[in-house]
């Protein structure tokens, strides 16, 4: 999305262009003081007069547009009704779309796209056909050309409401698709939240239930035994399942500052070894060969020891998934600047460029691992939110020689407590005075 800012400011640089347009032709439009005859108002003043009245006119109706729907259509219209024109064609880049009102003798589609792609500024008074490149500042939007009796000037301010007019369309649309996201975002974490708790309370019971049968096994027949153990392992499996749907239901209120709110970190200080190994501490003997490597034992952050054991389980459990036999698997902590970055790296399939930013989106699984190991899509997603609650980040490098690596940096200090501590080293002060 673009910058407000910067849209800001070339909309102001677009409408000083056109109160130049208009001041020019008001300029054009005042009769001359002639002491020696009181001539008629000449006819191109007329044009101008009116030429003003119709960019007032085009400037209003534009403004009044519901953006919701594409622009371009109406837009088209405005131009050739109001400007009396023969013939009108728009090219926008963004929907790649070409609109066209009047009489055409050649295709108007290539006319324009021409006219954009090769950034032609023209008045031909032979043909009556006039160019413009459609700008919003510097940055090419796309391309108006027209047919009739309109003077430079006005091509001018026609092409800078019309470029004003799609980026007000794309803002509107922008800000109605990032509500409907989080609509939807929200919607689906209810959602999980509700399945996850439906879950947790029968799976709890069969699992109950199975601990007994295993007490009992002396009574059971070795199939019987077997039928038990596989209820337990599967129990577990789902049990740890619903308890990351949990998880992410928590962490998914956004990102950054405010998943905080929705979810309240337990902060303390934790030693980055510890966290390493309480992360293969979870996941028992799956990573009981995994190697940790920590070059500052006494590196140490403030965050919440459980989600950060959570997000480097994750990690390591990817790892296992989907490294190839017989691969080391090796996780580190070590400090940058401000920051701690952990890593996993193991051997396995090269995950491409296109998905590294994308399997962190929550049940997005990249095509070269789904045929190696079953998964949900869920897990990195968590992990993800995790260290967004931290006001850290995640992301993935992947290669055939040097294998994958998942990274995460975790701030040392939450930025809140950062920015507390000036402020009540200031209040100590105060008081001392």
């Amino acid at each position: 999305m673009r910058d407000p800012a910067n849209r800001a400011q070339k909309r102001a640089q677009a409408k000083g262009s056109i109160r130049r347009i208009v001041a020019g032709l008001r300029a054009a439009a005042s009769p001359r003081q002639n002491p020696k005859a009181a001539d008629p108002v000449p006819t191109d003043v007329r044009s101008a007069e009116w030429e003003m009245s119709s960019l007032h006119e085009l400037t209003r109706r534009t403004l009044q547009l519901d953006l919701h729907l594409e622009p371009g259509p109406r837009l088209i219209e405005l131009i050739y009704e109001i400007f009396a024109l023969e013939a009108v064609a728009i090219f926008d880049r963004d929907l790649h779309a070409v609109y066209q009102a009047g009489e055409w003798s050649k295709d108007p589609g290539e006319l324009a796209q021409n006219v954009y792609h090769f950034e032609t500024t023209s008045d031909d008074v032979t043909t009556g056909i006039s160019r413009r490149v459609l700008r919003l500042g510097a940055v090419p939007v796309g391309s108006l050309v027209l047919r009739g009796e309109t003077s430079p000037l006005v091509n001018d301010a026609i092409g800078d409401i019309a470029a004003m007019t799609f980026d007000r369309y794309r803002a509107t649309a922008n800000e109605s698709r990032i509500e409907a996201e989080r609509e939807a975002e929200q919607l689906r974490t209810a959602v999980l939240d509700g399945l996850a708790h439906a879950y947790k309370t029968p799976l709890t019971a069969i699992r109950a239930a199975a601990s007994g049968l295993q007490e009992m096994q002396r009574k059971l027949s070795p199939a019987q035994a077997d039928l038990v153990e596989l209820i337990d392992d599967q129990a577990r499996l789902l049990s740890d399942l619903t308890t990351r749907l949990l998880q992410t239901a928590r962490l998914a209120g956004s990102d950054g500052e405010a998943s905080q709110i929705a979810f309240k970190l337990q902060i303390s200080t934790v030693s980055a070894a510890s966290l390493l190994e309480e992360a293969c501490t979870l996941l028992g003997e799956r990573a009981a060969d995994t190697q940790l490597e920590s070059p500052d034992e006494k590196l140490a952050l403030r965050c919440d020891r459980q989600m950060i054991s959570l997000l480097l389980a994750q990690y390591v459990e990817n790892a296992c998934k989907y490294s190839d036999l017989g691969t080391p698997i090796v996780m580190r902590a070590e400090r940058t600047g401000d920051e701690v970055i952990f890593s996993v790296r193991n051997f396995g399939p090269v995950i491409p460029q296109s998905d590294r930013e994308r399997i962190f989106d929550r049940f997005y699984r990249s095509a070269s691992g789904v045929a190696h190991a079953a998964g949900t899509g869920i897990g990195l997603s968590v992990a993800k939110r995790v260290a967004l609650a931290h006001g850290g980040s995640v992301w993935a490098a992947s290669g055939a020689e040097e294998g994958t690596t998942f990274f995460a940096a975790i701030p040392l200090a939450p930025a809140n407590e950062t920015d507390a501590a000036p402020a009540a080293a200031n209040q100590k002060r105060s008081s001392a005075l």
